[in-house]
């Protein structure tokens, strides 16, 4: 079976590896446009800055933490996005620590969770990092619904001074290796790269995310599934029940493999059991914690466990 099959869910390392850059980008962006595209809210100010100016502007609220990972991939795109439409939207970033009577007002799930709010009304956009292009449509849509509206001011286009140009930040180099590793075929190669970025962050998400990913794509390439299928007919084989996770995912269907591995759960025990569960745990993490299906899968992890 093919190592290259795309996987579609399947975390995007590239983007996680620059979210420095991505910082750094936004940072200059926000510098040079117009005072006030991004405000930060809290409870006390919400009136002011929401509600009251949706009124002639739209505002789409980011709903964040500071210890939410893929917070930190979206935010530096809606802040870049905020300075390029020159007004056009306001971005209103709440963090929902510091301020849960908002977080319980737009009755948030998940973070990064954000909302449009036009003319005094709030609606759903999405949940999860989402990249650059679609959020470009989703700001598109909301401008759009503004404007049918007669709501499609801006604010004042004032540019702030110009600061120096922010230089690019590098990849690391043992990232690249590893992804030209995985390109190949080479997954001890890939192995060993994302190991060392370990050896010396043990918490270094790109990487252990990476490891789960090579891990997923060598065993891939090792099944048959014909014979996967066949052995997994029987439920109580475990191994195979591994197996076809695997190559649902392989295959873009993410929530059908963690179903599997959940179902497997529930009537295996002891150590069998903490095998299905490190393999979902594992395959989670090459999925992302915001995609929808892996949110999903959790709560039902809780409730076969439970």
């Amino acid at each position: 079976m093919s190592s290259q099959i795309p996987m579609r869910g399947a975390i995007d390392l590239g983007a996680l590896a620059q979210s420095k850059k991505d910082q750094s980008m936004a940072t200059q962006a926000l510098a040079n446009a117009p005072a006030g595209v991004v405000v930060d809210v809290n409870e006390e100010d919400f009136q002011q800055k929401v509600i009251d100016i949706s009124k002639t502007v739209p505002v789409i609220v980011d709903l964040w933490a500071e210890w939410c990972g893929p917070c930190k991939q979206l935010s530096p795109l809606l802040e870049k996005l905020a300075a390029e439409y020159k007004g056009r939207f306001i971005l209103a970033k709440i963090d929902v620590d510091a301020n849960p009577r908002l977080s319980q007002m737009f009755q948030v799930q998940s973070i990064p969770a954000v909302f449009a709010v036009i003319g005094e009304s709030a609606g759903p956009l999405f949940q999860g990092a989402i990249p650059e292009a679609e959020l470009r449509q989703v700001i598109e849509e909301v401008l759009r619904i503004a404007a049918e509206q007669g709501i499609n001011g801006t604010i004042d286009t004032e540019v702030q001074e110009e600061v120096p140009v922010v230089e690019e930040e590098q990849i690391d180099p043992r990232l690249e290796a590893a992804f030209n590793a995985i390109e190949k075929g080479d997954f001890v190669a890939a192995t060993n790269a994302y190991k060392e970025m370990l050896n010396q962050n043990p918490a270094d998400q790109v990487a252990l995310a990476g490891l789960a990913q090579v891990g997923l794509l060598e065993r891939a390439s090792k099944l048959d599934p014909n014979t996967v299928l066949q052995k997994a007919s029987d439920r109580k084989d475990f191994a195979s029940q591994m197996d076809l996770a695997d190559l649902e995912l392989m295959k873009g269907n993410p929530g059908a493999g963690f179903a599997i591995l959940i179902n497997a759960i529930k009537i295996a025990i002891g150590e069998d059991r903490n095998r299905l569960r490190a393999r979902l745990l594992e395959l989670f993490m090459v999925v992302g914690d915001s995609d929808p299906e892996v949110v999903k899968a959790r709560r039902d992890l809780a409730s076969a466990l439970f």
